[in-house]
């Protein structure tokens, strides 16, 4: 067998990753925040210093990110858009730290760091991620070299020892999915999942675009543990930048002869990969429909059995795992599965990766150990809610996930004590709510979502989740009633046992879950016909009160001139003509209108 030193000049990768330099986070999020222009900016400001683009760390919330090493010191700066590089160029020339932008000197100063374990994120942020020798030097590939050491038999085993559960969401021991093909004969495949569909979830396309090598080592590892020989990454359109990554990074691999037959020297271990794109269907992160999405079919679940690892891609058998399982299969052999094992819960192993989203002060993606509270996430990493707002509820598993109230944040992050408490762990998604949303209000977004993304083939979720919808929009405009609340139940309960895949059954987890833990919102918009947290359009009121000076600013500025009045005399809204578009209560500058 070849060493990766044979075929890779390591000492180069470990001479970049140690020599003074700067890198900026360059993947999809740094990008959006103008990361793209700070690089080029800072690459032809004639410095002395390497400038290179790398992945995203996970911080989104303070993009761009810039990392200076000079002199041996690392510096981590945060907001460095283009119109403030200039600063941050003249402390390097000076060589000084730029306090302004300066978030700390290593990982373990910063907020959003201190709870977290990077295993899957170890290199996003670090390495270049189209770099084999970064790579390389970074402890990649030792995975791969220690599984080599072992009959495909005692890998599978190895892989069992560890506990890791698939992160896609099910939360299936992927030891005991290797085991199901290994035993199959004949053509089989291994399928990486990269179709990321849930709002506010991103944390896939991170690690495709920041450290693509991670997931495609994972699917070399386990083509030699289970004797397939084809492997697929499936991905959406949407993501472009991930898909350029990918594509490049399968290039590089072949060219090494990482790739294709005889990997590394070792005779019969043959193993190619392709990439497919998908159209970007929310269904199509189910299993059965992303085998029909592979093969050129329409994106439509089926009856299980039989399974993918009877009947999968071209019939043959067929493993699937998630970007975040594969990326840690390679870190798990690197380190050891006795080390592994020493980090999360009894029954979960590892750390996860989590998007946090929503009214959070501190956006971006945290990897913590499994069993770490909810609160530490949300409060310890994300800072809390938004400033001058109160926590109300974290949306946790995507569409398919529950929401949970302030009193259920000391739970465990694992997927048995979510799933008790009426929420799922899902793909990693936790999107914060503050106390300016309202609840049923949020419930109709996910309805919303989940029935325009239904595949239409089973009628309990195509049918059942327009219903639900209906029914909440009625609520939200103070058209419902108390029986509304029955017939959501009752819904819900239907679709949740008749639907054919997992993503229907799970589809009305947003509407059960609201109404157990916000019943009394409910109760004001039906009873009362208010919503309390003057979010649903139809149920404000708008009224002129007696600090009104009689300016006119806010007649000047009403569409249907519903306001009335003499010149520094009180006016009067006339409700019939009002249409809530609130231009009156932005304008004025007397707090004289009050919103209800």
């Amino acid at each position: 067998m070849k060493q990766i030193s044979e075929i890779l000049d390591v000492e180069k990768g470990k001479k970049e990753l140690e020599q003074d330099r700067i890198t900026v986070g360059v993947a999809t999020c740094g990008i959006s925040a103008g990361a793209d222009k700070t690089l080029e900016k800072l690459k032809t400001a004639g410095l002395s210093l390497l400038v290179e683009g790398v992945g995203c760390a996970g911080s989104c919330y303070a993009e761009p990110i810039v990392t200076v090493k000079q002199n041996g010191l690392l510096s981590i700066y945060g907001y460095v858009t283009e119109d403030k590089a200039d600063k941050l160029i003249e402390s390097i020339r000076n060589s000084q730290v730029c306090e302004e932008m300066l978030l700390g000197h290593k990982l373990e100063d910063i907020e959003f760091y201190k709870k977290q374990l990077r295993i899957v994120m170890k290199n996003c942020g670090f390495i270049n991620g189209l770099s084999l020798e970064q790579y390389a030097a970074n402890g990649g590939f030792t995975g791969l070299a220690n599984a080599l050491k072992l009959q495909p038999s005692q890998l599978i085993e190895e892989v069992k020892r560890s506990k890791l559960r698939g992160r896609g969401g099910a939360g299936f021991l992927t030891g005991m999915k290797w085991g199901f093909l290994a035993a199959k004969q004949g053509r089989k495949f291994i399928v990486c999942n990269g179709d990321e569909g849930d709002p506010g979830a991103f944390m896939n396309r991170t690690v495709m675009e920041s450290d693509p090598f991670s997931i495609i080592e994972g699917m070399i590892i386990a083509s030699y543990a289970t004797g397939a020989k084809e492997g697929i990454i499936y991905t959406r359109t949407e993501y472009p930048l991930a898909i350029k990554t990918i594509e490049k990074a399968l290039v590089m691999l072949k060219d090494k002869g990482l790739l294709g037959k005889s990997i590394l020297g070792v005779e019969g271990f043959d193993f190619d990969i392709i990439l497919k794109k998908g159209a970007g269907a929310f269904v199509c992160g189910e299993e059965t429909a992303l085998i029909a999405s592979v093969m050129g079919k329409r994106g439509h679940p089926r009856f299980r059995p039989p399974y993918p690892a009877d009947k999968g891609v071209y019939d043959c058998p067929t493993n699937i795992n998630n970007v975040g399982t594969l990326a840690n299969i390679s870190k798990i052999l690197a380190m050891g599965v006795d080390e592994y094992i020493k980090i999360g819960t009894e029954k979960t192993k590892g750390t996860k990766d989590i998007c946090l989203t929503g009214k959070v002060k501190r956006t971006g993606i945290v990897e913590v150990p499994m069993g770490t509270k909810l609160r530490e996430i949300i409060f310890d990493a994300g800072g809390g809610p938004v400033e001058g707002t109160n926590f109300k509820a974290v949306q946790i598993g995507g569409p398919s996930g529950g929401c949970l109230t302030e009193a259920d944040l000391d739970l465990p992050l694992d997927y048995e004590p979510l799933q008790n408490a009426g929420a799922i762990m899902g793909s990693g998604g936790m999107v914060v709510i503050n106390d300016e949303s309202c609840m049923v209000n949020v419930a109709k977004y996910f309805t919303a979502f989940t029935r325009s993304e239904s595949c239409g083939k089973c009628t309990p979720c195509r049918e059942g989740n327009t219903r639900m919808n209906e029914i909440l929009d009625r609520i939200t405009k103070g058209l419902g009633t108390e029986q509304d609340i029955k017939k959501l139940k009752l819904l819900a309960e239907y679709i949740r046992d008749n639907s054919l895949c997992n993503l229907g059954k799970t589809a009305p987890n947003p509407v059960l879950s609201t109404i157990a833990k916000f019943p009394e919102e409910y109760d004001a918009h039906i009873k009362e016909k208010r919503c309390p947290s003057k979010v649903c359009i139809e149920l404000l009121k708008y009224i002129i009160n007696e600090k009104c000076t009689g300016c006119g600013a806010c007649a000047r500025v009403c569409p249907t001139n519903a306001i009335t009045g003499r010149i520094k005399e009180r006016h009067v809204i006339e409700q019939a003509k009002c249409i809530k578009c609130g231009n009156c209560y932005d304008i004025c500058a007397f707090n004289a209108i009050d919103r209800k």
